[in-house]
């Protein structure tokens, strides 16, 4: 479809508003972050330089993305609702121009919004959270420690009856203060085998350690064998599985988000829920630009005594509860009571719904 002089209008108010909130809303938070983590900085003796390109150009992009929706919604409130407010919507369908046509330039602007974001989602993002990530642990974490030691206790399901335990494991040395491989039958555990300071070579994908020990289990019986040769074992479990999973879930671009779910459903792990809220979450936050911007529209292009601070009110309040609701879809898809997908994508179905309502509640 060919744009005209009002889509091209429309478009650019659109975009420069989005964008300009953006700008404002990150110098805001750059400000007030620094204030508060300038004494960690200071005492790290940490230069400008990697502050700037070590921490905040790696922390605004997650920013942005985050609230991307939000200032889609108030970019298309705030610019339609003073369109309306001068009269100007009235004289462009006035003109002949229907509704359904007018929705088009803003359509336009909200698959440029929806498709950075997505961009950002998919490939940027996790990029610059490792980035983000290993600065943290780098310079602000005070117990360096803690900054090279995973979660402690690290429980992994290996295979459909095989589980690892992880004691202490250290990211920096890819060295584990102990290691348990434990065979289970039924639910009953039937053989373990366990060594003291394992440590795993990347290349080759295998763990090894001085020496080990295997137990047997038989009914009550245990049977015990100390062995003094090297342990040089290959196991389904990785490095990566074994950082924070809040970690992991942040720093896998799409296509290793995806192999590593389908390494977990092959393994049988009941982690696989936590990657495919991520996984969908990443398509269903940009998809969303649409909806809002067709809530924003039918909302605010209708002229009223309020004017744009009462658009922007109600906006802000419907954008907020669907943030809120796409907080609660995340933690209910946890439960598995429903699909991860449809607990994912839930509340754009039903903004969608509010949308279409509105859209044929607004004048045309």
């Amino acid at each position: 479809m060919k744009l005209l002089i009002i889509d091209r209008y429309i478009i650019k108010k659109f975009l420069i508003t989005y964008f300009f909130a953006i700008a404002m809303i990150c110098v805001i938070v750059v400000i007030f972050d620094a204030a508060e983590n300038a004494q960690d900085f200071l005492a790290a003796h940490i230069s400008f330089s990697k502050i700037l390109t070590g921490y905040y150009l790696n922390f605004i992009p997650y920013f942005v993305n985050q609230l991307s929706g939000l200032f889609t919604f108030i970019a298309v409130i705030f610019f339609t609702s003073k369109m309306a407010y001068d009269t100007e919507i009235i004289a462009i369908l006035s003109s002949g121009v229907s509704f359904k046509r007018l929705m088009w330039p803003y359509f336009v602007a909200a698959f440029v919004i929806a498709a950075i974001s997505l961009t950002l989602n998919l490939f940027v993002i996790p990029e610059t959270n490792k980035r983000r990530i290993d600065f943290d642990n780098t310079y602000r974490n005070a117990n360096k420690r803690e900054q090279n030691m995973s979660t402690g206790n690290v429980y992994r399901q290996i295979g459909s009856n095989t589980f690892a335990y992880i004691k202490d494991y250290y990211p920096a040395s890819k060295r584990a203060s102990y290691l348990s491989i434990e065979s289970y039958d039924g639910g009953r555990i039937i053989s373990a085998v366990e060594a003291q300071d394992a440590t795993y070579n990347e290349e080759s994908g295998r763990w090894s350690a001085a020496k080990y020990i295997t137990r047997v289990f038989d009914g009550e019986q245990e049977n015990f064998v100390k062995h003094e040769e090297r342990l040089d074992t290959a196991i389904n479990l990785t490095a990566q599985e074994l950082g924070k999973t809040e970690d992991l879930v942040q720093i896998l671009n799409a296509v290793e988000l995806s192999h590593f779910i389908d390494q977990q459903r092959y393994k049988g792990s009941d982690m696989v829920v936590l990657f495919e809220i991520e996984s969908y979450s990443r398509y269903a936050y940009p998809f969303s630009t649409f909806i809002l911007t067709l809530i924003g529209v039918s909302l605010s292009s209708r002229k009223v005594r309020g004017g744009t601070g009462l658009h922007i009110g109600v906006g802000i309040a419907l954008c907020f509860s669907y943030i809120v609701l796409m907080r609660f879809a995340g933690e209910f898809a946890k439960t598995n009571l429903l699909p991860s997908w449809l607990a994912i994508w839930s509340p754009n179905i039903i903004y969608l719904i509010i949308g279409i309502y509105l859209y044929k509640k607004a004048p045309k």
